[in-house]
Parts: structure tokens; C-alpha cells; sequence
């Protein structure tokens, strides 16, 4: 059986051994969009929806996801996490808001589940907060950006081609 085998003989599935890796300083970015009616939008930017500071809020809940990600998916590795950055980007034109996330770590495995962990949350909480005024919100595109360390080394993900 590989080391990359999540299945022992019988089919189970298993957390992969990282015993023997030695610790390594790991990072990964992922990001992910909200859209939103431009009222909505709106609403958050000015600090106007009444359960409060929607992105403060939404900061928050991100970070304290990653910090939990080995307790919402069953065979990821606990991680002493860090650095946790969430920020997000406002898109008035396009009526949404891009959130990105950034996390590191000095670890024996790699926290890409912990930053897309952090982007999933945060834009939920947005959705959470604002749904009293916009149930159509909707979430898209969450995905790896970047990830460096470990023995699979540098990804980066390729720039998408506009059509």
C-alpha cells in the first residue's frame, strides 16, 4: 500500500501516517466569492445590517474554522496553526465580495483544507447575517490558489483565461 493510499486492504478508509514526516513551515491561500444584490452589498459596506459588522464577524468565524478544519473533516490532521489572514474585496460592479484566505503553519502536513475550510466559513457567515434581506446570495468558486511546503513542494494554481 502506498503512502498515498486512504483505503487499507479491506476498503476502509484511514488518515494517511505523517509520523515520519518531519515538520516543515507550510502555507496555502484559497478564495472563494459571495454575489449578492447590489442593496445587499450595500448594506455591508456601509455598515448598515442590523445584526452588525458583517466582514468583522465573518473575519472571525473564517479564523476559528481553520482552527477547527480536523473536527469538520473526518481524516484531516490536527494542525498547530500559525497565522490565519482572512480579507475581503468588495466587487460593486459585480455585486459580490471575494474573500481570501491565507494560512500557515510549521507542521508534518499541509493546511490547503484549512484555508478553503476558512473562505467556505466566512462566506456562509455573510450569507448567514444578510440572508433576512437577500436569500439568493450565493457562494461560488472556492478553491486553492497557492500551496507551498511538504514534499509535494510549490503549487500554484493557473491563471484563468477570460473568454
Amino acid at each position: 500500500m502506498s503512502e498515498l493510499t486512504h483505503f487499507d486492504e479491506a476498503g476502509r478508509a484511514h488518515m494517511v501516517d505523517v509520523g515520519a514526516k518531519s515538520s516543515t513551515e507550510r502555507q496555502a491561500v484559497a478564495t472563494g466569492r459571495i454575489h449578492m444584490q447590489p442593496d445587499t452589498l450595500n448594506l455591508i459596506t456601509s455598515g448598515g445590517v442590523a445584526k452588525g459588522d458583517v466582514l468583522g464577524v465573518a473575519r472571525i468565524s473564517g479564523i476559528m474554522a481553520a482552527k477547527r478544519t480536523s473536527e469538520l473533516i473526518p481524516l484531516c490532521h490536527p494542525i498547530h496553526l500559525t497565522s490565519v489572514t482572512i480579507d475581503f474585496t468588495p466587487d460593486l460592479h459585480g455585486s459580490a465580495i471575494t474573500i481570501h484566505a491565507a494560512v500557515k503553519a510549521n507542521d508534518r502536513t499541509g493546511v490547503e483544507m484549512e484555508a478553503l475550510i476558512a473562505v467556505s466559513v466566512a462566506a456562509l457567515t455573510i450569507y448567514d447575517m444578510c440572508k433576512s434581506y437577500d436569500r439568493g446570495m450565493h457562494v461560488e468558486a472556492v478553491q486553492l490558489l497557492e500551496k507551498s511546503g511538504g514534499r509535494s513542494g510549490h503549487y500554484r494554481r493557473a491563471p484563468e483565461v477570460e473568454a
